[in-house]
């Protein structure tokens, strides 16, 4: 007998402790893919789970996504709505991307004490919120254009963590732990009120990353992933590249940094929040701590972590092999020099991105779903069959949108294929071929930047340890990212419109 107001032993155990109404939602939406399929077809039924899998993303902060959207990913395939087979070729595409999760974020794992002292000397150096945030936006756009977006947050996330885990270890010596609610009274009003501004203000640090590396990672061929995609069939070395996307690249950059400048100083979209004058002292006090007790030992090992560093960037720049490649490589040396062998340590350095990569491969359904079905394949056809600058914008504005929704390197193969299969019939001339192509590189990099799931840097920042601890949620996400992508998204439209379609 289940005693009111109680939940039930199954359902206690369905998803653990997550609120029993999403529990009772995950399940609803089970049941009614199972009646759509058989009511509506495969192709509305494939539009309501992908809707549905948006929702599980949306909803990270109340459930880890892998369990939900694995429990969709699970039943697109028991009802034939893609098989493994396409499966397995999307995880192949996908594979320098889990392959960088896996590998290069558990390098930065090795290389966390060089990086958070470096960055935290700098960054407490400044004391303008403004210059702050303008630095690292600008430090981390130039470095996503020459090294990888997901990487570079990475190395962001590792570093905000720093400084919530130094600020968390010191107020718990009053008797606050952040495993409680701050508001039921464990914190008194003074460090509520400091941890609530500090979340704010670690938010807006991380999203002003994730943006750089979006505007960033447009203006060259290795800056993202679908730009080696877009290049390699339009035939563009490195130096093409750029000469080709410049004239939307560069402008759009300006424009998302001046667009920093702005809602910094005004305050607008949840941006705007100081570092505590108690929680800088906090960090200065233990920087100065753990100075003071540095041993020749440590200083030893940061000097090795700092070698490694400096060689992961010039493999990373030179592209001397995969992104996850280099990343086993900075483990392998770095491990082996500061004597790292025990197992049990290394495993630590792979639990922040192997929940992350599970993701990847369940999100990987979702995407040879929509590839099977062909569910964006009348959009982009139809957008095909318009005709000079028209078809240009409309290539940027379709390929921005399903991209928010799906998988960038996904849309930018399925346009890429299409559109070279039209030059090479001899369909398209050149110019156009080359216009569209740049509208591709636009449409996938900076409309994108819109939703989490609409580009892998972000994903990885929603998903990552840091975001429940500052409260960075789904919908927090879209509304911090919303006027990046308002300015970014006009400004590349209107040099597309004006520089490249014509």
């Amino acid at each position: 007998m289940v005693v009111p107001g109680q939940q039930s032993l199954t359902m206690r155990m369905f998803l653990g402790h997550t609120p029993t109404w999403y529990k009772k939602a995950v399940l609803i939406c089970l049941v009614l893919n199972f009646i759509a399929y058989f009511t509506l077809g495969p192709l509305l039924t494939s539009w309501l789970m992908l809707a549905e899998f948006i929702g599980t993303l949306a909803m990270a902060l109340k459930c880890f996504p892998l369990q939900t959207g694995g429990l969709l990913a699970l039943q697109i395939l028991i009802l034939q709505l893609t098989d493994t087979h396409h499966l397995y070729e999307e995880v192949e595409l996908g594979l320098p991307v889990i392959l960088l999760v896996i590998f290069m974020v558990a390098g930065v794992h090795f290389l966390r004490d060089m990086l958070f002292a470096l960055i935290n000397h700098v960054l407490l150096g400044i004391k303008s919120r403004v210059v702050m945030n303008l630095v690292a936006i600008i430090f981390v756009a130039v470095l996503s254009a020459f090294l990888d977006a997901l990487t570079i947050l990475a190395v962001l996330v590792a570093i905000a963590s720093g400084f919530y885990d130094v600020y968390e270890k010191v107020v718990s010596r009053v008797g606050y732990h952040d495993d409680a609610d701050p508001d039921d009274g464990h914190i008194d009003e003074l460090h509520r009120e400091d941890l609530d501004k500090f979340r704010a203000f670690l938010r807006g640090l991380l999203m002003h990353g994730a943006v750089g590396t979006a505007i960033g990672g447009v203006c060259t061929i290795v800056g993202e992933p679908e730009n080696i995609v877009i290049g390699n069939a339009a035939g563009w070395t490195f130096v093409e590249f750029i000469r080709q996307v410049s004239p939307a690249t560069i402008p759009t950059l300006f424009a998302g940094i001046f667009t920093c400048f702005v809602i910094e100083k005004m305050g607008w979209f949840s941006y705007g929040a100081e570092m505590p004058p108690a929680v800088r002292q906090i960090l200065t006090d233990e920087d100065k701590k753990l100075k003071d007790k540095l041993t020749h030992e440590d200083k030893v090992v940061m000097v090795i972590q700092g070698i490694v560093a400096v060689l992961m960037v010039a493999a990373l720049a030179l592209h001397l092999a995969e992104i996850g490649l280099i990343g086993l490589g900075v483990i392998v040396l770095t491990s082996a020099m500061t004597g790292v062998t025990d197992e049990h340590k290394l495993a630590e350095a792979f639990t922040p991105g192997l929940p992350f990569a599970s993701l990847l491969i369940v999100f990987y359904v979702v995407v040879a779903m929509i590839n099977t079905q062909h569910m964006f394949t009348p959009v982009m056809q139809w957008v095909l069959t318009l005709e000079g600058p028209q078809q240009v914008f409309m290539v940027f504005l379709s390929s921005g949108f399903l991209s928010a929704i799906s998988d960038n390197v996904f849309v930018a193969t399925i346009y890429m294929d299409l559109i070279k299969e039209l030059y090479d019939a001899g369909e398209m001339a050149k110019e156009a071929f080359e216009a569209q192509s740049v509208a591709v590189v636009m449409g996938t990099g900076i409309p994108s930047m819109s939703t989490p799931n609409g580009q892998a840097a972000f994903l990885f920042l929603l998903m990552s340890a840091i975001a429940p601890r500052i409260r960075l949620g789904y919908g927090r996400m879209v509304w911090m990212a919303l006027p990046y992508f308002i300015v970014c998204t006009s400004v590349a439209a209107l040099t597309i419109n004006l520089y490249i379609a014509h």
